[in-house]
């Protein structure tokens, strides 16, 4: 359900209510009951909740909820992060890895939690993806946005600009060009050619403007296709994502966070999905935050949330 105070739940239930995705799998909400009725009532949304007494008793007419009933409705102060509200969020999501693992869901969808909100209840990871990674003892792991025709992969992710420069080695490039190799392989294997790109402007012009291509980038590159893995580049970013976003690659590899996910989001902004490769389980979620200056206001848009539902049951019909 994510971060109580954000826009989780109205998204969530504007999904349901628009019954917006297909009938060929089932939803359980994993949350609270109680500020899923609250966020219902001031949206004016007529929401039938019921609780499944097991996961094969699914009622589709209903928004079904695995009820942790881990806050109360007083805690949650509307569009502000608070320690109740960032350890109910970090308690669904646990939750919801169990039961991946346990083999009792086939795949996850998460919604917006917020990094201030988690860290003062005690949780100090930058955000899903870590901790994630840690939940599930996941060690070679990296961050996908997918939307439209493309499909990006971060090398660095929540890192302060001036350390990427010193994060980006031929290990960690050649680690994110194999992970992604292989993640295409399973999932789209009718394009799995990558292109990565440089670190510099016009991906360092031969050293003039930096030496990571020279020194890292390339090498990494070259040590992939000496596994037959397809990859070009290290190509300038300014002009590479014009080429990949009419379906080039079957993804891109970025040195940083912006280079990444300013196209993304320009693209598919309301359509985008975050996906965490190398986990032993599915996990998809929306990419934007818990937007807590338009929470509970009817404002957002629950189009990333569908779009991040029916890739997790594409992904896991692919997986078999």
């Amino acid at each position: 359900m994510g971060d109580p105070a954000g826009i989780g739940p109205e998204i969530i239930l504007q999904t349901i209510n628009k019954r917006a995705v297909k009938k060929n799998y089932h939803l359980l909400v994993i949350g609270d009951s109680h500020i899923l009725e609250q966020s219902a009532k001031n949206l004016g949304i007529a929401c039938k909740i019921y609780a499944p007494p097991s996961f094969d008793k699914i009622k589709e007419e209903y928004l079904n909820v695995l009820d942790l009933d881990n806050i109360e409705i007083e805690q949650v102060t509307i569009g502000q992060a608070t320690a109740p509200c960032g350890r109910a969020s970090i308690e669904y999501i646990e939750k919801a890895i169990e039961l991946c693992q346990k083999g009792v869901i086939q795949a996850m969808v998460t919604a917006p939690i917020n990094k201030e909100a988690i860290n003062l209840a005690g949780f100090h990871y930058p955000g899903h993806t870590e901790l994630l990674a840690k939940k599930t003892n996941t060690i070679n792991y990296a961050m996908m946005l997918a939307g439209a025709k493309l499909r990006v992969v971060l090398v660095t992710t929540h890192l302060a600009i001036s350390d990427v420069p010193s994060s980006i080695t031929q290990e960690n490039v050649y680690r994110i060009i194999k992970l992604t190799h292989k993640w295409l392989n399973t999932f789209h294997p009718q394009q799995t050619t990558i292109a990565v790109c440089g670190l510099n402007p016009h991906a360092g012009e031969n050293n003039l403007f930096g030496n990571e291509e020279i020194n890292a980038i390339t090498p990494a590159i070259l040590q992939a296709k000496e596994k037959n893995i397809p990859v070009e580049g290290p190509f300038p970013s300014d002009s590479l994502f014009y080429r990949a976003q009419k379906g080039t690659y079957g993804a891109v590899v970025c040195m940083y966070h912006d280079q990444g996910l300013i196209p993304l989001k320009m693209l598919a902004f309301d359509t985008g999905v975050n996906i965490t490769l190398g986990l032993p389980i599915i996990r998809t979620s929306v990419d934007h935050g818990t937007a807590y200056n338009i929470a509970w206001q009817g404002k957002a848009s629950s189009s990333s949330l569908k779009a991040a539902i029916e890739y997790a049951a594409y992904l896991t019909k692919k997986k078999g």
